[in-house]
């Protein structure tokens, strides 16, 4: 069966890298971006440079017509992905006191309404066909909530309970869906953090460092593959051994 992955969030980070990886697994793959046009079209480019297809296509996911209008753009492509992977998310720091209601709203509407978007509009596909990958990226504040990212974090466990509520629903039809839960995951949502604290946060991690995109990527790859067909509802964790 021919791959054909939709990827959100794959300008950057660990987006980029997820959609780099299941290209290299020769997926062909439509990389969706909100602004950085220059970086999302890299990617696109490297993706090819593995033998298969790769588009940037551009998509403000706040929009409640954007995945609408992105499933048009990809069905005049050819197109039905039947690897669907949600990384794009917006994160906030700040006690919820302080935060605006407008911020609440971007958040919901990236990091959880994304994936009923993409679920809504890409899953009919999969389940018609008897297979398919539907994984979102989820965050260990999800499982655990966080101080001070009480939004972020009320975003990613609505993840982790679509992803399981989804599942359910999708499993006798050979269509599988995950969460994937990264930790501390070094990338330019960490920037803010003075060198410092990054070393007092490596040093609460058992593994001792912060983890890689290409490490996420790989485990969305298993999540992906044929192989992982009896793997669903799962929250997975990859974190380095931190908040066990």
């Amino acid at each position: 069966m021919k791959r054909v992955s939709l990827v959100t969030g794959a300008s950057r980070g660990i987006g980029a890298a997820v959609a780099r990886q299941l290209a290299a697994d020769g997926a062909d793959v439509a990389l969706q971006y909100y602004a950085a046009s220059e970086a999302a079209e890299r990617v696109a480019e490297s993706c090819r440079g593995r033998g298969v297809e790769g588009v940037a296509l551009q998509a403000d996911l706040r929009s409640r017509t954007a995945v609408a209008e992105l499933k048009e753009r990809l069905d005049g492509l050819g197109w039905t992905p039947n690897v669907v992977v949600h990384c794009a998310g917006l994160a906030h720091y700040g006690l919820l006191d302080d935060t605006e209601e407008d911020v609440w709203d971007d958040l919901m509407s990236v990091n959880l309404k994304g994936a009923y978007e993409l679920a809504r509009h890409f899953g009919p596909a999969m389940r018609w066909a008897r297979w398919g990958r539907f994984v979102v990226l989820s965050s260990i504040w999800g499982e655990s909530g966080a101080a001070g990212e009480a939004v972020y974090a009320a975003t990613k466990g609505g993840l982790n309970a679509l992803a399981k509520s989804l599942a359910r629903e999708w499993a006798p039809a050979g269509v599988t869906v995950n969460a994937v839960s990264p930790g501390a995951i070094d990338t330019d949502m960490l920037d803010s953090l003075e060198p410092e604290d990054k070393r007092a946060l490596c040093e609460e991690i058992p593994a001792g460092r912060l983890g890689t995109p290409e490490e996420v990527a790989q485990l969305v790859r298993y999540l992906s593959s044929e192989e992982a067909g009896y793997v669903t509802g799962q929250i997975l964790g990859l974190n380095g051994g931190w908040r066990m």
